[in-house]
């Protein structure tokens, strides 16, 4: 499976230079947020790929402007093609937003999914905005990370973490792959294509595991 993920920055690719050939063999989109939903609706419009989405903490104006023909995976488990995609929009709370939200929100959310998570066994693909506690986020509270997600992948050890919300211009240190245990963890930032598989350490074998124990504390 093809996957097409996308998050913060518009690409030009995809959208004023767009050709059909950009999308060909893309089975899904994700969108990991803050992205206009007109370019969501363009992408659903004008690839055969289902679009799926979280919403970023600058996307309250998809209130007034849904993005058409795509699907929002919020507090929930979808499953395609046998792959169960958990969504979790939204960024840690640094100032008024709807998607903005204080650790302990964010753990209340997850604590209502409790139920869907034991249904289907965990999941497979975790998308948010923001990243995890201590895996690529900043210090500064506007780019921290939830604590929150850094448990969701202790316990259920999905293959893959997609989010965005951490630019490449804010840190030297930027990397779009990370590995944390099980999971591989993508920046989406502007656009990134991945082919999911299960073993993806056959893909990607120099890169080593984030140990975050010394963070933690």
């Amino acid at each position: 499976m093809k996957i097409l993920t996308i998050a913060d920055t518009e690409s030009k690719n995809l959208w004023d230079y767009f050709t059909p050939d950009k999308v060909e063999g893309v089975d899904i989109i994700i969108s990991c947020g803050d992205l206009d939903p007109r370019y969501l609706s363009f992408l659903a419009t004008m690839s055969h790929a289902p679009v799926y989405y979280v919403h970023g903490n600058h996307d309250d104006k998809y209130d007034r402007i849904p993005p058409d023909g795509c699907i929002s995976l919020e507090d929930d488990i979808l499953v395609y093609e046998g792959v169960r995609i958990l969504g979790l929009g939204g960024s840690l709370k640094y100032r008024p937003g709807t998607w903005q939200f204080e650790q302990e929100q964010m753990d209340r959310r997850i604590f209502k999914l409790r139920h869907t998570l034991r249904k289907h066994k965990g999941f497979d693909i975790l998308v948010g905005h923001s990243p995890a506690r201590y895996i690529g986020d900043g210090d500064d509270r506007p780019h921290m990370g939830f604590t929150a997600f850094t448990r969701l992948l202790d316990k259920y050890r999905p293959r893959y973490f997609l989010h965005g919300h951490v630019h490449p211009n804010y840190s030297r240190e930027f990397k779009t792959l990370k590995a944390y245990k099980d999971t591989l963890i993508i920046n989406a930032y502007r656009e990134y294509s991945f082919i999911y598989e299960k073993e993806w350490e056959e893909q990607y074998p120099r890169l080593t595991p984030i140990n975050i124990d010394d963070k933690r504390g």
